[in-house]
């Protein structure tokens, strides 16, 4: 397998997956901010956004877990 061959199938890789949930957690850092200055300034909008996206990280991370469950030991890289 060629070096660009495995590195189109890095995202379906178990390391691959693993920086996904990596970047998708990190985001949430950014979320949580965005919901302590919405509650700071009482700002309603905002709040229901900061929850809608917090929603969407959730979402996000449940795939990418249920996606490294679904790998196993079939990893693109190792194999």
């Amino acid at each position: 397998m060629s070096a660009l061959n495995k590195a189109k199938g890095f995202k379906q890789s178990r390391s691959g997956t693993y920086l996904s949930i990596a970047g998708t957690a990190f985001s949430a850092v950014g979320v949580a901010k965005q919901i302590k200055k919405a509650r700071s300034e009482q700002d309603t909008l905002r709040l229901i956004d900061a929850a809608a996206s917090a929603v969407a990280i959730v979402t996000g991370l449940a795939i990418l877990y249920r996606e490294l469950k679904r790998l196993g030991d079939d990893d693109v890289l190792l194999g």
